[in-house]
């Protein structure tokens, strides 16, 4: 997928030079009234980056309770849909690595509006799709120009906004991240009952429409001439490693088909072996092996990949547990995530002064636990279920669930030094991504397993439920290995 969208983008960026080459109208007023344009021209920038990041968190989400009409309307079984969610994620993370070089190389503003630019019309081509192989390619389309949503804006940010200014301005595009989760479940349920499903994709044309001429208008062009060269080899390395380990298991689970899983898995860890020697050999490689050699980002980042396998299964099974075995509405299972929702955005506030008094390693061992038992406590939720049980058990998983990704995020990438926090932080948000397609894989493929062994749908779900919680349970014990010395010196990150 990487080697097929790298020069899509590539392509476009230089087709579109020539519509932004010269200044941004910002720009041209900076230079005859600097004082008088300067914030305005920053407010503006900010609410480019935020409603990039809205989109593309929505997006992550608003497509979770869509998928049972989704896949009536494709003739395909609701759990094949799986694909669909995976595509998207996979392909962000294998092209996360080339954002920054990409912003160096063609400026922040060209990269940018070619990011939003691909993304809506992957949503438009979503919304044409009349097969599921059809959607799909659609998916690695949008996800092409999401990949470079986040990276980018933060990075255009960084460059125009200094100092404390600078810490403010990533509050305001968190917060855009904050709602996108909240709005994307209840929003696609509304669409798909108020009109189809086809809207959830369509939504994002407006709003991409109004964020292209904004970029045009005031975003700066900043491309560095001398941009270092980019690791080709190595992110080719890498992107095999993942692509083939994702297709091991999101393979079908039939007999005639493990020996396709067993040479994937294979070709997996064969790419991943050969990238040490070649990262060893090279001077400047997409990450260096030094990384490693700071214990709390390898721990954190094997726990984050354990963790967030179960996490990421529930936005899509439960879902179609509440609609398929419940009985509920796509409307009224996504209104069921707000208790999540909320309960994550209020405890945030929670995680600088419970680490700071336990510590992480004490507070990540607890709340994993919280976590794992919360996903084990879905499997719960039956027609006879009480509502207030079930919105307590979401309020838990939701709590839980946020804290657990910001100290997680912030335990990684703490330890880091100056020189290794972009290259170490572009690794951990490539394996942030392939977990979340991992855990749609794998509760996706316990499902179709163990209904086909039991012949309950039903009994399905809630074991795969104990299944994925047990693996986030399991990550307690990663996270055990922790270097519990390093106290908090500041507020663990907020993104997810």
């Amino acid at each position: 997928m990487w080697l097929a969208g790298f020069p899509i983008a590539s392509v476009i960026c230089n087709i579109s030079a020539w519509l932004i080459r010269k200044p941004s109208a910002a720009a041209r007023l900076t230079l005859r009234y600097p004082h008088m344009t300067r914030q305005s021209s920053h407010t503006a920038l900010l609410w480019i980056v935020a409603v990039g990041f809205f989109m593309q968190a929505l997006d992550t989400t608003i497509v979770n309770t869509a998928l049972p009409s989704i896949a009536r309307s494709l003739n395909a079984h609701p759990l094949a849909m799986q694909s669909i969610v995976v595509a998207y994620t996979l392909t962000m993370a294998l092209l996360t690595p080339a954002s920054g070089w990409l912003a160096d190389r063609f400026g922040t503003r060209r990269v940018y509006f070619v990011s939003i630019l691909l993304f809506v019309i992957g949503s438009l081509c979503c919304a044409g799709a009349h097969t599921v192989d059809q959607l799909i390619v659609a998916r690695v389309l949008q996800g092409i120009g999401g990949s470079m949503l986040l990276p980018i804006g933060r990075l255009a940010v960084l460059r125009s906004v200094t100092g404390e200014a600078y810490v403010s301005a990533l509050a305001m595009i968190s917060i855009a991240g904050q709602v996108g989760p909240i709005l994307g479940p209840t929003l696609g349920g509304w669409f798909v009952e108020a009109a189809t499903w086809h809207w959830i994709f369509l939504i994002n044309v407006p709003i991409g429409a109004l964020g292209l001429v904004a970029v045009l208008r005031y975003l700066p062009n900043d491309s560095i001439a001398d941009a270092p060269p980019f690791d080709f080899v190595g992110c080719g390395l890498l992107s095999l490693c993942m692509v083939a380990f994702s297709m091991a298991i999101d393979n079908p689970v039939e007999e005639h088909r493990v020996l396709v899983s067993v040479a994937l898995f294979a070709l997996s860890a064969a790419a991943a072996l050969a990238y040490i020697p070649y990262a060893q050999r090279r001077a400047n490689p997409l990450f260096q092996l030094a990384l490693f050699r700071e214990p709390n980002f390898s721990v954190g980042l094997v726990g984050n990949l354990l963790c967030r396998v179960g996490s990421s299964a529930v936005p899509f099974l439960l879902p179609l547990l509440m609609q398929l075995e419940l009985g509920y509405s796509p409307l009224h299972s996504g209104l069921m995530m707000l208790p999540a929702a909320f309960a994550g955005t209020i405890a945030k506030g929670w995680i600088a002064p419970l680490v700071k008094r336990y510590g992480y390693d004490n507070f990540l061992l607890v709340n994993t636990v919280l976590v794992g038992a919360s996903i084990v406590g879905f499997a719960a939720f039956a027609p006879g279920t009480p509502l207030a049980v079930e919105i307590v058990i979401l309020s838990i998983f939701g709590a839980s669930n946020s804290m657990q990704f910001a100290a997680m995020n912030s335990v990684t990438l703490k330890g880091l030094s100056i020189k290794d926090a972009g290259s170490g932080n572009s690794l951990f948000s490539m394996v942030q991504m392939l977990a979340i397609g991992l855990g749609v894989s794998i509760g996706g493929g316990l499902v179709r397993v163990f209904e086909g062994a039991s012949g309950s749908a039903a009994l399905g779900f809630k074991l795969s439920f104990v299944c994925v919680g047990v693996i986030t349970l399991a990550s307690a014990l990663v996270f055990r290995r922790l270097d519990a010395a390093p106290q908090p010196a500041r507020q663990p990150a907020a993104a997810q």
